[in-house]
């Protein structure tokens, strides 16, 4: 890849947060597309397909590794880097499988996604400055069950062996720091 191209590819259906990030990486010097939804992202991706890519996991439409394996049958030397709110050990297997270079969970800020942009090859990230916290992890644990479920909170519950008002209460709250 020449080392002048900076083409950016930002898939992400937070409008907010997409607008916010495509002006960052501007100022750091890219040319930046943008895309809402799986669909767009790999029409996007098979029109002009970028050196540079940052993908969110869940999209209103799917699964944003459909647009990552796009990326990598167009251009096998994109570096991709796949945004999540819900991480967990399995999905980032499946985007480093696909061909992400990294995996970062929300919020991540624009210097965390240009460094993992731009780190070498082969070179290992540090470790998190905020590794977090145990009830954070009890709570990734919970929704990633919740999720393979099928979204049904009484076999959650079962699974979890936890009684189901419980988990709703759970549920109903916002994920811990």
């Amino acid at each position: 890849m020449p080392a002048d191209e900076r083409t950016l590819l930002i898939v992400e259906d937070d409008r907010p947060f997409r607008e916010r990030l495509a002006r960052a990486m501007e100022t750091r010097g890219f040319s930046v597309t943008t895309a809402e939804s799986v669909a767009q992202g790999v029409a996007r991706a098979r029109e002009t397909p970028p050196a540079y890519a940052v993908v969110d996991l869940k999209l209103e439409d799917g699964n944003g590794l459909d647009v990552v394996e796009t990326l990598h049958t167009v251009r096998p030397d994109s570096r991709v880097v796949v945004l999540t709110g819900f991480g967990n050990i399995a999905t980032a297997v499946a985007a480093v499988k696909y061909g992400a270079i990294d995996y970062l969970p929300k919020p991540a800020d624009a210097d965390d996604i240009l460094s993992a942009l731009m780190a070498p090859p082969g070179s290992k990230p540090k470790p998190p400055e905020n590794p977090m916290s145990a009830d954070r992890v009890r709570w990734e644990h919970i929704q990633r069950v919740y999720e393979l479920c099928g979204h049904n909170v009484s076999e959650t519950a079962r699974r979890l062996n936890m009684h189901r008002r419980t988990l709703q209460r759970i549920l109903a709250k916002r994920s811990p720091r």
